[in-house]
């Protein structure tokens, strides 16, 4: 669990530490990372508890629910509690935006592919960048236009970063 907090969701050691004290003390846990269904935001870990998204990182600090609704609902979760795919925003942060990239561990590396398929954004963005129309691209790989848009800002978000 420590490992794919640490290395998958690059959460910081000090972060991870304060975490772990909180939920020692507050829920009088031996194990709070086997015995705590965590999430993350890739900065603070947070627990559930009577409703409320309490930041652990943080003594036990309220979390701003909706904001980090929208983005812990982005995540798909394994039987283990482990998220095991991400569908990063790749333009407006609101619940109804599209899930069309993806980022799973076990396609392509965990690089940002279109759902369902192994298309690698980063492909579609290089083909656009050298000319190619997003008409072009949504007909030789058989795909929405919007799924074209989408993998094309999610390199662009990348590069920007």
């Amino acid at each position: 669990m420590l490992d794919a907090i640490r290395r998958e969701h690059r959460v910081p050691l000090v972060k991870v530490r304060g975490a772990i004290a909180y939920l020692r003390r507050a829920f009088d846990s031996q194990h709070p990372l086997a015995e705590h269904k965590l999430e993350t935001d890739g900065c603070d870990l947070f627990v559930r508890e009577l409703g409320k998204l309490v930041n652990a990182s943080r003594e036990g600090q309220l979390a701003m629910r909706e904001l980090l609704e929208v983005h812990l609902r982005r995540i798909e979760w394994d039987e283990k509690g482990l998220a095991s795919r991400l569908f990063p925003f790749t333009g407006l942060r609101k619940h109804e935006a599209p899930r069309v990239v993806v980022m799973d561990p076990r396609i392509s590396f965990g690089r940002p592919v279109i759902a369902g398929t192994g298309i690698a954004t980063s492909v579609i963005a290089d083909r656009y960048k050298a000319g190619e129309t997003m008409e072009e691209l949504a007909e030789d790989y058989g795909r929405d236009r919007l799924e074209i848009e989408e993998a094309i800002r999610c390199e662009l978000r990348v590069e920007a970063a």
